[in-house]
């Protein structure tokens, strides 16, 4: 009998279907693994490097430990929620619990300490830098547990709900069709980040701190909204089983061949593709917009709601192609989609068409919702085997196995992409320099506004006296603490590990005597004009206050450049060693080391006393140069290419090798539902005969 014919001979029944208020309650809580998991994933790496200039490899090593610990944390809490029994049942609890520590977890994520306040805690940069990657592997570590705690009594959830095989894979399509319809907004969370209202005068790491309150202020309420609204019509016959031992749980998931050579097949496309989600943030950037993390920010929020969209489409298509061709088949038809999208990946980075990327996001977001989906419908039909074989339900045990080995296929892809994108040369250091100038050159301009601009001496004597006394008290407090941080580094005795450092360092400590000598001037113009403001009142002549405004200005703006100097002096110093670091990229370098001796003269020949509007279109001007800053070295973008589009269409064969082993068909599971269905009949005949006389 053809897959067809035992699906016309087993149509779903009306008793069997589940209504749509549970399915769109059970679908909301894809927005945690689908959305908010992936966010963790892409964006810490993402901007751990290319915006705090934190090491690619180490952040790899951080990404890969949470999976480690999922590897205690996920069968136990599936082993937990499978021996839970209260009054709501053995899932619903941790929805809710779960729920509300991923929203508060994902904030507390983002919060990274930064700043020069921050930074005088640490004798070093490389102290510095350690502390903020123990503290982003401490926040992934509390919110990958957060997300465990309500993912898997989640999916255990979803193959309990119903034991239809068709309506099975439904339920699990709507969870991928509500977690994908969020994800459609996750991509241009990158691009809010960038956005001047959320990241002020620094970068998109400081924007996400706030873009993650309001998906926090969004998950908090639909927390409660799916824990009372399911329902677990397992619980009744759960409720009746005697709790179980851990390691007999473990043991016989581990030992039934269907489940090994499904959780194998998936752990080897997941550590495959994996590869898109990390390097795949890369290559928009710095191949196909040159570094303009700006346009590549806008490239990948539109490619991403492509992709969300394709995945919500892609739904209607496997509710179809499923029944017609086995769930088996379609998850092989989803493998080849993927790698089919990685192939065209060849022709479709190029940057003189950016815009061809959504040709292998079409195909490998399909291909993703078709296997991931299936995937979990799948182990629901493996607990049903398991069932007729123990007489024992696990869905916990079972769901927590398969989504541990996804995370850990995760995990290794992004360690290996970690120490790759290392192998690759990319320079992360070039990167925060740059956008520590360009947040300089933000925040200066900030200020310039802030005083008003060409409208700076306007109104009355008690406004502008206001003004400036807010204005010079911010100043001085800022010009304190870089003063301070200024002695801290002229005090640190170099290190001369190359025959260039020793140069260097004489040119670093000559820039520091001139930045610090220039700072305490600054710090003490800036105590004079205060006390000499305490002093002017409401009554002062018009003259002697707009005098005073005047020589406010350039006091209140000169920590700022001279922030800006000190930061380009050394981009140029890392630029000209890279250079001779590597030969192979001699004539990049060359490239780069030009535009940044342009900027160097115009940030140098700034004038914090010319008049602020002037002042506001050299900064423009210097901005505008600062974009190819971040251009990578030609080596770097094409191993880069290399590694994302090869590694996964590799380990891809692997998977196919895995799944033509699976034998657990629809015929055979259709068998298993009616062998389960007559035993329990007949228990619950025996359990109601009086007489004992009742037969199986």
């Amino acid at each position: 009998m053809t897959e067809q014919e035992i699906t016309a001979v087993h149509q779903t029944k009306p008793e069997d279907r589940l209504h749509f208020s549970q399915l769109a309650a059970y679908g909301a809580g894809g927005i945690i693994p689908i959305a908010l998991f992936n966010i963790a994933g892409i964006l810490v790496g993402l901007m751990g490097n290319i915006s705090l200039g934190l090491s690619a490899f180490w952040l790899g090593v951080i990404l890969i430990i949470p999976r480690l610990w999922d590897a205690l944390s996920d069968p136990i809490i599936g082993h937990l929620s499978d021996n839970t029994r209260t009054r709501w049942g053995r899932r619903r609890p941790y929805l809710l619990i779960g729920g509300i520590m991923v929203a508060v977890f994902f904030v507390v994520m983002w919060w990274i300490p930064k700043g020069d306040r921050v930074r005088v805690w640490f004798p070093t940069e490389t102290g510095f830098q350690a502390f903020q990657l123990v503290y982003i592997l401490f926040s992934l570590l509390l919110f990958f547990t957060a997300v465990n705690i309500f993912e898997i009594p989640h999916g255990a959830l979803g193959m309990e709900m119903t034991t239809d095989y068709h309506e099975r894979t439904r339920l699990f399509s709507a969870k991928s069709f509500v977690g994908n319809l969020f994800a459609m907004s996750t991509p241009w969370l990158f691009a809010l980040a960038n956005m001047g209202r959320f990241k002020g005068a620094g970068n998109e790491a400081d924007g996400m701190r706030y873009v993650s309150i309001m998906i926090a202020a969004l998950l908090i309420p639909l927390s409660f909204w799916w824990s009372f609204k399911l329902r677990e019509p397992g619980f009744v016959k759960a409720a009746k089983h005697e709790k179980t031992l851990f390691w007999k749980d473990m043991k016989r998931a581990a030992s039934n061949r269907n489940f090994a050579r499904l959780t194998l097949t998936v752990f080897s496309l997941a550590m495959g593709f994996n590869f898109v989600q990390l390097l795949g943030s890369y290559i928009p950037i710095f191949y196909v917009f040159g570094g303009d993390k700006v346009a590549g920010a806008y490239l990948l929020g539109i490619n991403g709601t492509i992709w969300a969209i394709t995945g919500l489409l892609a739904v209607f298509p496997l509710n179809w192609l499923s029944p017609e061709l086995g769930k088996r088949n379609t998850l092989a038809v989803s493998i080849l989609l993927m790698c089919l999208a990685q192939l065209s990946k060849i022709i479709c980075y190029n940057p003189r068409f950016p815009y061809l990327i959504i040709i292998p996001t079409v195909l490998l977001s399909a291909g993703m919702l078709f296997f991931f989906t299936l995937g979990s419908s799948m182990v629901g039909d493996i607990c049903d085997e398991d069932e007729l074989k123990t007489g024992y339900r696990a869905e916990g045990s079972y769901y927590s196995i398969f989504w541990w080995l996804i995370k850990m296929g995760t995990a290794f892809a992004s360690f290996i992409a970690g120490a790759l994108i290392v192998l690759t040369a990319f320079d992360e250091i070039q990167v925060t320099k740059v956008d520590s100038i360009q947040g300089i050159i933000r925040g200066i301009r900030g200020e310039i506004q802030s005083w008003g601009g060409a409208q700076a001496f306007t109104g009355t004597n008690t406004e502008l006296l206001g003004k400036t006394k807010t204005q010079v008290a911010k100043a001085l407090d800022e010009a304190k603490k870089y003063v301070g941080y200024l002695e801290m580094e002229s005090a640190k005795k170099p290190k001369p590990s190359e025959p260039s450092a020793t140069e260097y360092q004489s040119r670093k400590r000559d820039r520091l005597r001139d930045a610090l000598a220039t700072m305490k001037s600054t710090a003490g113009g800036l105590e004079q004009l205060q006390l000499r403001l305490a002093s002017l009142g409401p009554q002062a002549q018009d003259y002697l206050v707009k005098a005073t405004v005047a020589e406010a200005i350039p006091l209140t703006l000169q920590t700022k450049l001279e922030k800006a100097r000190m930061n380009s002096f050394e981009l140029m110093s890392h630029l000209k060693a890279r250079s001779m670091e590597h030969k192979n990229s001699a004539n990049h370098y060359q490239e780069i080391i030009q535009n940044i001796t342009t900027v160097n003269n115009r940030i140098a020949t700034l004038n914090a006393a010319s008049s602020p509007a002037i002042l506001d279109e050299e900064l423009k001007t210097i901005a505008m140069d600062m974009v190819p800053l971040t251009k990578q070295a030609p080596y770097t973008l094409l191993m880069m290419r290399v590694v994302e589009i090869g590694l996964p269409v590799l380990l891809s064969i692997f998977s196919i090798f895995f799944l033509l082993r699976y034998s657990l068909t629809e015929k055979r599971s259709h068998e298993i539902k009616d062998l389960l269905k007559h035993r329990n009949e007949a228990r619950s005949k025996e359990a109601n005969d009086p007489t004992g006389t009742a037969t199986v």
